[in-house]
């Protein structure tokens, strides 16, 4: 199952709707959008440890000038080695983060990560697989799952926007722990990934990136 095939967002959006009624009003009030796949297992990655932590306009504009060091493209993990440190600086990437892109590439150039090989494998096991690498937690694992390999059933119980969202949402006192917002989404799965994307959708926070 894919988050990419529409047969799969209907027959989500169904269930959440007869299973929630709070959350069906919340999907009835945003409406159909569209949702496709991220292309690029690697280049993902890169661009997920480059947003870490920085605001989403100020995260692009590095983004932006680490690609112009390479032609517009995000660089092969040979290309990525082989550049100065000084010169990633100069595009804006803090020491930490060359680091961790370091990390993926070398592991991936080793043959320590295998990126294609993660579309096989369960959630479980690519989130584990992907933490291993500096600078890649639990929630950007969690983000590739849903945005790369279009995983059905995620629950990113760490984002705070997503746990503000169902605070407003569900008319909740206060935000919701983690073990209080597993409990609402008790009757979300297997569709967690397309309840989560709903609820961030509601933001009121016209700024805050929807993607990861």
């Amino acid at each position: 199952m894919s988050l990419a095939d529409k047969r799969i967002w209907r027959n989500g959006t169904r269930h959440l709707k007869k299973n929630d009624k709070t959350l069906a009003r919340a999907i009835d009030k945003v409406g159909p959008f569209k949702f496709e796949l991220e292309d690029g297992y690697y280049e993902s990655l890169v661009g997920a440890i480059i947003f870490q932590q920085l605001a989403g306009k100020a995260a692009q504009a590095i983004l932006n000038r680490f690609k112009q060091l390479y032609n517009g493209n995000i660089p092969s993990p040979e290309e990525y080695l082989r550049t100065d440190e000084s010169k990633l600086r100069s595009a804006g990437l803090s020491p930490q983060k060359i680091s961790y892109i370091r990390d993926l590439c070398q592991r991936i150039e080793k043959g320590e990560l295998d990126l294609k090989g993660l579309r096989d494998l369960p959630d479980d096991e690519v989130v584990s697989r992907l933490d291993a690498v500096k600078g890649i937690v639990r929630w950007t694992a969690e983000m590739f799952l849903i945005f790369v390999l279009g995983r059905t059933d995620v629950l990113p119980v760490d984002d705070l926007g997503l746990r503000k969202a169902a605070k407003r949402v569900y008319g909740l006192r206060k935000l919701p722990s983690k073990e209080r917002f597993e409990t609402l989404a008790t009757n979300w799965h297997p569709y967690c990934s397309i309840a989560t994307l709903y609820l961030w959708r509601t933001r009121e926070e016209p700024d805050d990136p929807v993607k990861w």
